[in-house]
């Protein structure tokens, strides 16, 4: 009776030019063994599933295949076969995992001494090498130090810091990355390709999301989901699978706090909670969707034309300030670290929802056509009315008026470190202290002159310079002195206080004097 071979198997690399997304490995590997600069043991550090001893099979037939030492070994002299194989009798595997104990290390570096049967080097290949004893170590540092010419040791491990810096600064190093999603999900369309199996993108990209790197649990994944959909792999068979979140659900989680509205968050929560939903996975999903954005907002160039969810991400990104983006992820974060002391999943994830709406920064946001076709009213004393000759900066009162306007984040900073120069009822000039001037960027601009029209109920033309003057940030600095000095002088002139410092020798520290709250602006 045949069987069908798994395809993290099937599918596993034999050369090093058919390795996906390790291409500093494969390059710092290949020209050693151009060069013929062999070192006598070799370290691959990496997460599970990266391909760390993958490389180390391929890096043993490289040095023992019979057309000599090379990058590319030829794949069917018998060398190279019985490695594939795994019938090489001068290529040993172990588990350090399973064989941490002195008396395996010791048979293995005794059994190290001699020549190989018929191989070019005897090759070690020791995974997971962080579990070993400390006596097994001390045993394998003495022939590390002094090795056999005929000897390669290839160790492999997921905790590199676990091993002693004695035995790491007698190995040549490499560190396997983490493959990123969009290598993985083009490898798993190759192979489905290649089986002859027909798969959606989106169901292939929620796959390669899972994998969180790893492609050997991606090819895992893929082989279950095609055993799962009975021959094509699509995207709500995968979604219902892997017990995926959907994403609308996330995209209606930011929707609503960006809307700062309650009750649309709790509805949401509550959805998924019918749906059964892991509430966990949800707030990893929603954690990865957050770095997403942040990125977009910093360095949108580096997503990439070919994502799939590219244009929800760039309407969200425009929604928040990047504090706010940072600000929800580390919450998203610490919700799920503590969900488990929750009273049960649902609680704990809704209570994350709600602390992300009740630390969200600034007033009450409006929907964009509530701006345009309502406006809200206009302070009728704060705002001048429109005169045929130019007004003065004093007919507008900016250091009360730029604490009223509908602004936070770094366009609520732009406005408060901006001193107003000029106002004719239409034009209004701002300058920009030079220590402040990374706040002028067009987006935050853009933000205060929305926000101006918005308070005015008219449409008004804010600009922005360098330069000196009276801003409301400094107003209050100025405030907050004037307040302490005068909460000083009130200690001061106090007859206990006085008769404390003339009779007692008594000091007075002013850095703990702070003014009451309400007292004179």
């Amino acid at each position: 009776m045949s069987t069908t071979q798994v395809l993290a198997r099937k599918w596993r690399p034999k050369r090093f030019s058919e390795l996906t997304g390790q291409e500093h490995v494969v390059k710092a590997l290949t020209n050693a063994l151009d060069q013929q600069r062999l070192h006598h043991a070799y370290l691959f550090t990496g997460t599970r599933g990266v391909g760390k001893t993958t490389v180390a099979r391929i890096l043993a037939k490289a040095l023992n295949c019979e057309t000599g030492i090379t990058p590319d070994p030829c794949g069917k002299c018998s060398a190279c076969l019985e490695i594939d194989s795994g019938r090489f009798v001068d290529l040993l595997e172990l588990d350090a995992a399973s064989n941490t104990g002195i008396d395996n290390m010791r048979e293995v570096l005794d059994n190290a001494q001699y020549l190989p049967t018929s191989g070019r080097f005897k090759v070690y290949i020791i995974d997971e090498v962080h579990m070993l004893s400390t006596k097994a170590f001390n045993s394998m540092l003495k022939t590390l130090e002094e090795p056999p010419e005929h000897v390669k040791f290839i160790l492999a491990t997921t905790d590199p810091q676990k091993i002693p810096v004695t035995v790491l600064s007698r190995c040549l190093q490499f560190n396997l990355k983490q493959i990123p999603e969009p290598l993985i999900q083009a490898h798993l369309a190759k192979v489905l390709g290649d089986e002859g199996i027909v798969g959606e993108p989106r169901a292939l990209s929620r796959i390669a999301r899972a994998a969180r790197g790893s492609m050997r649990d991606a090819l895992s994944l893929l082989d279950q989901a095609i055993a799962y959909s009975g021959g094509r792999v699509e995207d709500e068979m995968v979604r219902n699978m892997l017990g995926a979140i959907d994403q609308d659900y996330l995209y209606a989680i930011l929707d609503a706090l960006a809307e700062k509205d309650g009750a649309k968050l709790v509805s949401v929560a509550e959805g998924m909670e019918e749906r059964s939903l892991e509430f966990e996975a949800a707030l990893q999903d929603l954690g990865v969707l957050l770095h997403k954005i942040a990125l977009y907002q910093i360095v949108p160039e580096a997503m990439g034309g070919d994502m799939l969810d590219r244009d929800r991400i760039s309407e969200l990104a425009a929604k928040f300030d990047p504090e706010e983006i940072q600000l929800l992820y580390q919450i998203a974060t610490h919700g799920r670290n503590e969900i488990g002391f929750a009273p049960d999943e649902y609680s704990g994830f809704s209570m994350t929802l709600i602390r992300m709406l009740a630390f969200m920064p600034g007033g009450e946001r409006k929907p964009v056509e509530a701006n345009v076709a309502k406006p809200p009213a206009a302070k009728p004393e704060k705002a001048p009315e429109p005169a045929p000759e130019p007004a003065s900066a004093g007919a507008l009162d900016w250091v009360s008026v730029s604490g009223k306007l509908n602004l936070s984040g770094m366009a609520k900073m732009l406005a408060q470190h901006s001193a107003l120069q000029h106002f004719d009822g239409h034009k209004i000039e701002f300058v920009v202290p030079a220590e402040h001037k990374h706040l002028m960027e067009k987006l935050y601009q853009d933000r205060v002159k929305a926000a101006l029209c918005d308070y005015l109920g008219k449409v008004v033309e804010p600009s922005f310079s360098v330069g000196e003057g009276i801003t409301p940030a400094k107003v209050e600095v100025d405030q907050k002195h004037e307040r302490q000095m005068e909460a000083v002088a009130s200690i001061e002139q106090d007859p206990v206080v006085r008769n404390l410092v003339d009779n007692f020798d008594a000091k007075l520290i002013e850095s703990s004097i702070k003014p009451i709250q309400g007292e004179k602006p």
